[in-house]
């Protein structure tokens, strides 16, 4: 089994920033594609940034110049650092992460999604 535990959401002042943190843990033995996606209320989930474990990034473009996506292999964690954030960013971001497991599996996996505010 793997968890994906987000962290690092909170309210932000427009304009300010904001660094998400994606913990893997689990029977793990690697870790595929990653990425990042946010829901607002009344709308559908939508991608934010997603990594690849070659390295090769795509953003959304609201989140292009704004956002960076990165990650840590050797702590299984990813990160979003979020900047010049706008009230339009608000929503639910959630982490997810192709993972092979212990046992020979490939699950794709979530995180239970961390609140992102931006409001003056």
């Amino acid at each position: 089994q793997v968890h994906l535990v987000e962290s690092g959401g909170g309210l932000v002042q427009p304009g300010g920033s904001l660094g998400l943190s994606c913990a893997v843990s689990g029977s793990i033995i690697s870790i595929n594609d990653m990425g990042w996606y946010r829901q607002a209320p009344g709308k559908q989930r939508e991608m934010v940034a997603t990594l690849t474990s070659g390295g090769r990034t795509n953003y959304a473009e609201s989140a292009k110049g704004r956002f960076t996506i990165s990650r840590d292999n050797a702590k299984n964690t990813m990160y979003l650092q979020m900047n010049n954030l706008q009230p339009e960013d608000t929503a639910a971001y959630y982490c997810n992460a192709l993972i092979t497991t212990a046992w020979g599996m490939t699950t794709n996996a979530w995180g239970q999604g961390t609140q992102v505010t931006v409001s003056s």
